[in-house]
Formats: C-alpha cells, sequence, structure tokens
C-alpha cells in the first residue's frame, strides 16, 4: 500500500509510522472505557445521556451545524441515528486505509451510493457514469432517478479517452453536470476507468459551468487495500462494506470516504435518512477489518493461480483477469498506475453460451453459486440473469455481458482444491 504526502488518521510509535494493519487493533478505542474489555463493546443502545443541560445543548449545536466546534471540542454522543461509539470507531479506522480527512459507513452498499447521490442532485440534474457497473446502481440511475428528473450519460469501462469526453459533452448540454460516477475494475469485466481523466474532466466543466461536479467511485473490487482513489483526484470513494471489508458474508454494509467539505454534507443527507449503519453491524466491520490485508493478499495470491489454470482451459474461451494484462494493452499505464494487484475477483467465458455455463455452475461443489464476492468462501454467478439481468439485453452485450460469462470471486480454500472443482464443473460442459 503506497503512502501518501498527508497522513489524517496515522500514529507513531517513537519514530515508526505504524502501518494501518497494526491500528486496526487498536485505533479509538481505550480499554479502560470499558471495563479493561480488549475490543469495544457493542453499544446497543438508541440514545445517550447528557452530562448536563448545557451539554445537550451544545452537543446539538454542533451536530446540526449552528455553530462551529471550538479548539479541541467535539460533539458528544446523543443518538445512535447520530452517533454511537462503535459506527464512530469503525469510521476512524476505514478512513486508514484510504487515508482520508472522514469515511461514513452505512447500512448497506446500495445506501451509501443512494445517499450520495441524493445529497448532491437535484431536479434537472444530469450524472455522467460508467457501465458495467454494479446492478442495482444501474437501475437506480436508469429507473428511479429519471423519476426525480435526474438525467444520465453512460460510457463504457475500457473506452477511449475521447469517448468519455464526449459523454461529458452531452451531458453539459442536458442540463447541470452534478456527478461523474464509475465502478472500476467495472462489475463484472474488470475494464478499467482513468481516474485522473475524470477528475481533468471535472475541472473543466468547472470552468466553463461554474459548478464542479462530484466525481465518485465504486471501490468496491479492488479497494481499500489494492486501489486509492484519492490519490488519483476522486472526491468520494464508495464501498460495499459486504464484500472484501466486510469478508465474512455475513454483515450488510456500505461506507463513503473524503474531505471533510463533502462529507459533511453527505452526513447531513444521512441523518435524515437514516441510512447509517447500525452498532452491531459496526462491530461486525470492526472484526473484519482485523484480518482484511491477510485475508485480501491470500485469496490474491490463489486467484492468480486459478486465473492461469481457466486460461489454459479448452472449454474457457476468455478470462477477464487484470493480472494478465499485457504492456501493449491499450488499459496497461491505466493498470500499472492506479492499481496495486489485480485482485481475487475476475470472470470468465465458458462454451456453450447460456447453457454451457449453468451445467458448469450446476456441477461444482466447493464454490459456491451466490452473487456476492469478497467472503472468504469462494463465491461464483452468471451475471447475466442475476446481477445485471435488469440492464437491457443489448447493452449487455454491448459491455461485454455475454451469456457466457461466469464471475468468481476467489476465497482462502486452497488453490489446488478449487481447481479440482472448476474442472469438475467444466467436465460437464
Amino acid at each position: 500500500m503506497s503512502e501518501t504526502k498527508k497522513s489524517y488518521h496515522r500514529r507513531k510509535l517513537g519514530n515508526q509510522l505504524l502501518k494501518p494493519e497494526t491500528l486496526m487493533m487498536s485505533y479509538g478505542y481505550d480499554p479502560k472505557f470499558s471495563e479493561g474489555s480488549v475490543t469495544i463493546p457493542v453499544f446497543q443502545t438508541s440514545t445517550f445521556v447528557f452530562p448536563s443541560a448545557q451539554a445537550g445543548k451544545d452537543y446539538f449545536d454542533l451536530a446540526t451545524g449552528r455553530r462551529e466546534a471550538n479548539s479541541g471540542e467535539e460533539c458528544g454522543l446523543i443518538y445512535s441515528r447520530l452517533n454511537n461509539p462503535d459506527l464512530q470507531v469503525l469510521e476512524e479506522r476505514l478512513a486508514i486505509w484510504d487515508d482520508s480527512e472522514k469515511v461514513l459507513a452505512f447500512s448497506s452498499g446500495m445506501a451509501a451510493i443512494s445517499t450520495t447521490i441524493l445529497t448532491f442532485c437535484r431536479p434537472g440534474d444530469v450524472i455522467v457514469y460508467s457501465h458495467p457497473i454494479y446492478g442495482g446502481t444501474e437501475h437506480l440511475i436508469e429507473e428511479v432517478l429519471p423519476e426525480m428528473n435526474i438525467k444520465s450519460v453512460a460510457f463504457t469501462a475500457g473506452c477511449s479517452d475521447d469517448d468519455i469526453k464526449a459523454a461529458v459533452e452531452k451531458a453539459k448540454g442536458m442540463g447541470r453536470l452534478a456527478m461523474i460516477l464509475a465502478e472500476t475494475p467495472a462489475n463484472p469485466t474488470n475494464k478499467l476507468v482513468n481516474l485522473k481523466l475524470l477528475d481533468q474532466l471535472a475541472d473543466q466543466a468547472e470552468v466553463e459551468t461554474g459548478h464542479k461536479p462530484v466525481v465518485a467511485v465504486d471501490n468496491t473490487f479492488l479497494g481499500p487495500l489494492w486501489q486509492r482513489p484519492l490519490d488519483h483526484g476522486v472526491d468520494l470513494v464508495l464501498y460495499s462494506l459486504t464484500k472484501y471489508v466486510g469478508g465474512h458474508s455475513d454483515l450488510v454494509g456500505g461506507a463513503v470516504s473524503g474531505p471533510d467539505e463533502l462529507m459533511s454534507q453527505v452526513a447531513g443527507m444521512r441523518m435524515m435518512l437514516g441510512s447509517m449503519m447500525d452498532p452491531h453491524t459496526s462491530w461486525l466491520v470492526m472484526r473484519s477489518m482485523e484480518t482484511l490485508k491477510i485475508r485480501m493478499e491470500a485469496s490474491t495470491r490463489t486467484a492468480r493461480t486459478v486465473a492461469e489454470f481457466l486460461r489454459d482451459h479448452p472449454k474457457v474461451t476468455n478470462v477477464h483477469y487484470l493480472g494478465f494484462m499485457k504492456k501493449d494493452d491499450p488499459q496497461y499505464d491505466i493498470y500499472d498506475e492506479q492499481c496495486g494487484s489485480a485482485g481475487s475477483t475476475f470472470a470468465f467465458e465458458v462454451k456453450g453460451g447460456e447453457a454451457g455455463a449453468f451445467r458448469f455452475l450446476d456441477n461444482l461443489k466447493l464454490a459456491k453459486l451466490a452473487v456476492s464476492l469478497g467472503g472468504t468462501e469462494t463465491l461464483i454467478s452468471h451475471p447475466a440473469s442475476t446481477t445485471h439481468s435488469v440492464v437491457d439485453p443489448e447493452v449487455r452485450a454491448d459491455i461485454g455481458i455475454t451469456e457466457s460469462l461466469v464471475r468468481i470471486s476467489i476465497g482462502l480454500e486452497h488453490a489446488d482444491d478449487l481447481i479440482a472443482d472448476l474442472t469438475r464443473g467444466l467436465d460437464a460442459v
């Protein structure tokens, strides 16, 4: 994980700048405040007692923005929709990974995405977004937001810079360009989007129109370990914490990361919508973050071995694995600049179309047929009929989500065992 020029939440031990994986064990919590408990307890409470009437007034003045905090002053605990110890410590620890000023945690990834969009977009505005993108996000943008007169223009991940510029120009002619939203690597094709270009286009739009669109990136596939969009000029980073950060397929959550100026606006919308994460889920995510680095490192190593097996198999026609990208690939420079690793989620195509893909999937025993990723177990799915089934079939074909495409998220099983399982499935095709 590369170091950035400024660290907002890092701590030193003598002259040693502590690494994020070390800080996941203790940052933001002192055992003396909870009877010596090594781990932070679950503060399963709806409300908190004020030490005095004046303190209650002060807390509300800060929470509602009626005044700025004095030097060293912090808003005390009020109500778990606004703040809770588990939620606050979780957010501080998440901020360490992105080295961001502030993080907000949400009840789901879609809660994070929808709250962020509703914070910055108003009727008559336009969103430019990359596709393929997570199916729920696509449905929100294409089906729900138009009912609020929020329009959109899409570009395909992996397209040329000129195509992205054309999408932005088209959007500026349709209304106020409020947001540029990308998911990179794309779900499920692993195509990349040039983040620095998005930042440049946002700056250019501000010069031309007087308003700078917010650049937001869904970093679920590679982050927070293998990609740091804030280092490339992005304004906000979005996560489904359900995936790699949660990592055990036993919780649902989301997060947004970014500078205080923007995050305070998102926090206000979250408070009104009530889309924050609950205390128990916050505790579960903190538990998971203690092993985040070793889990992602292990699954990434195994993914390489599995991808190499699939690449050489006669019943597999294409493997969309970032680690196979050659230096003469038009996207190689983006990969080299933005990505610290190929990660452990990728897609591949099985011969025989949907029927072939289904026979393959139905004959697996270890890999679980389910629509998530980033868990300790290997998960596998058929995007065209599940996560991306709401996308128009012609659009699906154009962006590479074919009937034969299968997405796999490698877990912590042994590579040899996974290869044996995949061989069993492919033998049935």
